[in-house]
């Protein structure tokens, strides 16, 4: 039987495929007849037979129909919910196999950015199972009842995570039991809560829920009442209200969970933005703080509620924490208080603003932490033409990573120093801590 031509990969083919290597996003590469497929979750040295989903410009997407000859890195998932949920994407790979699968999607990243990397990078593990301290599980309000936990791999459709979730530690999981229990049973009010929310502190003595929905003040309340039966939960507030006039309400106790970090407590918002490992939060911003010693001004560029600007920054003349999320600069503010840092100013706004606004003062220092869209070009530029000593980027995603160091680079600045930080063990995350220098 001849093998099927190119032409045949129209959604609903079906091929026999080999794994070439992994790509960001946990997709598995592989070619049939010249033609590029990306399969989910697929390991290099798999054969699958695989269906096309979709041909896109340049390439198709496939679904595994059936694994025809295993990865010789694969082992038995731990986790009894892979590879349904889509929560992670390598809970079936040996862990020293993810590690070097994931220090070379950097490198690919890089070079297709055409950022100049050859010397080794330091890759900072972490332990596999409980590292994350903040979670957000999705809602759905069935006939069948309350399923709550994450999308299935390729959809909008949530698994229940009916028992123990690997990411979280055992005490989260006891809380997103509670929840479940709390909204069973809630007839009309359940359907319209979307996202739960769940914050701990690093040492389990203060966890945070927070619901996203559309409630009335009665149905918040009630909610908080059922959360009142767990005196463990030590606050509980909802998100609510239409979509352009979306506000909190603080049902009962208090909305933040706190964490020591090199020796400065930092405390945050269940709804605000923190990194989320309990393993690597300190040694990632040691690592900020090594590559950015001296007594100069501070920059922290994106600098939510003050993680980088008030420990890496301790020591600096002057720093400015730059944050456009209200709640987290209120938190950065509330932090440096604490930790009697005068010195420290929290602008709330745009980063491209502040740029603007303020003079370069030489002997700057700048630490750059974007979300996964990256700092783009305005402000790659913005920052390089202020002629700082040094640039510590942090990145959750080597593909944005690559285009704004390409940036950075193309206005005077070379990469000197580079590390992986295994922030989000299983997944298809992680997270690059690069230091640039002028060139």
């Amino acid at each position: 039987m001849p093998a099927p031509r190119a032409s045949q990969l129209s959604p609903g083919a079906t091929v026999d495929v080999a794994i070439e290597k992994s790509v960001y996003r946990g997709l598995g590469l592989a070619r049939h007849e010249g033609q590029v497929l990306f399969v989910p979750r697929a390991l290099p040295g798999e054969r699958l037979r695989v269906r096309i989903v979709s041909q896109e410009r340049g390439y198709a997407r496939a679904a595994v129909v059936e694994r025809l000859t295993p990865s010789p890195l694969e082992r038995p998932s731990p986790c009894a919910f892979f590879p349904r949920c889509g929560g992670c994407a390598y809970q079936h790979l040996d862990r020293s196999a993810e590690l070097r699968l994931k220090e070379e999607i950097l490198r690919e990243s890089l070079r297709r950015g055409q950022v100049a990397w050859e010397a080794p990078i330091e890759v900072v593990p972490s332990p596999e199972t409980g590292w994350r301290t903040r979670a957000t599980f999705h809602a759905d309000a069935g006939r069948g009842g309350i399923t709550l936990g994450l999308y299935e791999e390729g959809s909008r459709r949530v698994v229940n995570l009916e028992g123990e979730c690997l990411q979280v530690s055992a005490a989260l999981n006891r809380a997103l039991g509670h929840v479940r229990r709390m909204l069973s049973g809630r007839g009309a009010a359940a359907p319209r809560i979307g996202d739960v929310h769940l914050a701990e502190s690093h040492d389990g003595g203060e966890i945070v829920v927070w619901l996203d929905g559309d409630l009335s003040a009665a149905e918040a309340q009630a909610l908080g009442t059922a959360a009142a039966r767990a005196p463990w939960i030590t606050g509980f507030g909802v998100t609510t209200g239409p979509p352009d006039g979306r506000r909190r309400l603080l049902i009962r106790g208090s909305p933040y969970v706190h964490v020591v970090v090199a020796g400065v407590r930092l405390r945050s918002h269940a709804a605000a933005f923190f990194q989320g490992n309990r393993f690597l939060v300190e040694p990632l911003a040691r690592e900020v703080e090594r590559l950015l010693p001296g007594d100069g001004p501070f920059l922290d560029l994106y600098g939510g509620v003050g993680l980088f600007g008030l420990t890496a920054g301790r020591t600096a003349s002057e720093v400015v924490i730059v944050e456009s999320s209200g709640l987290a600069a209120e938190d950065a503010q509330a932090n440096a208080l604490s930790a009697g840092l005068g010195h420290v100013r929290v602008v709330t706004g745009s980063v491209e603003s502040a740029l603007e606004r303020r003079p370069a003062v030489p002997g700057e220092r700048i630490v750059l932490d974007p979300p996964r869209s990256g700092a783009g070009r305005r402000v790659a530029e913005a920052v390089a033409a202020r002629r700082p000593e040094a640039v510590v980027y942090v990145s959750c995603d080597p593909t944005t990573l690559a285009r704004d160091l390409r940036t950075l680079g193309a206005a005077g600045y070379r990469v000197d120093s580079l590390a992986l930080f295994d922030l989000f063990p299983a997944t298809m995350h992680l997270e690059t801590v690069a230091r640039l220098v002028p060139a």
